[in-house]
Formats: structure tokens, sequence, C-alpha cells
């Protein structure tokens, strides 16, 4: 994660100009959150497939029973990470925007 705040943060000061208001900070705090929480989602998917194949090798009846269950939820976990990417989307859309009306000559014409 260190080099991954690192990115961010290199990110931020270029998108911001090197001078993020409060606001700026906050929205990239916020980015920062849902991004760590995608990749909880992640990690906990790639736990569970190593379980699944685990009890296909396996072959025994209860562990092939088990993985309905863990198939369902690697599914479930597919589903929220759609979702929180589509969250971070239209986040980051509506920051660009909010960004670049408050900042009109970002485009060095000062039209929108």
């Amino acid at each position: 994660m260190e080099d991954g705040s690192k990115l961010l943060h290199k990110r931020r000061e270029v998108a911001f100009n090197n001078h993020p208001t409060e606001r700026d900070t906050e929205v990239w705090k916020t980015f920062n959150n849902r991004f760590q929480e995608v990749q909880s989602v992640l990690d906990r998917n790639r736990a569970l497939i190593q379980q699944v194949n685990d009890n296909h090798q396996s072959k025994m009846p209860d562990n092939m029973v088990k993985n309905v269950a863990l198939i369902q939820e690697i599914n479930g976990n597919i589903s929220k990470v759609v979702s929180l990417y589509s969250h971070l989307s239209t986040n980051f859309f509506s920051a660009c925007h909010q960004q670049r009306n408050n900042h009109p000559d970002a485009d060095g014409d000062g039209n929108d």
C-alpha cells in the first residue's frame, strides 16, 4: 500500500496543480478508502478461490457442497466490486467536473 499511497499523492499534486484545497484532500481520501475497500474484497475472493480449488482437489463430497456457498460469496463479492467501481467512476467524474468549474481558466479560455 505504501507505493500506492505515494502514487496517489503524486497524482493528487498533478491534478490539483500542487495546491489542493480541503475539498480536494477529502475527495482523494474518499477515493483511497474506496480503492482499499475494493482491494480488500479482491483479497477475500483470492482466498475463497483458493479454498474452492482445495475443496475441488480433495474430491470429498462435503467439500464439494461447501464450494456452492463459497462460489456464491465470490459472485456476491464481484457484484460488490462492480458497484464500488461504478461509484468511484461517478464520484471521480463529479469531482473533476467540480474542479473544472472551480477553476474556469484551467482550459485556457475561461469557458466550460
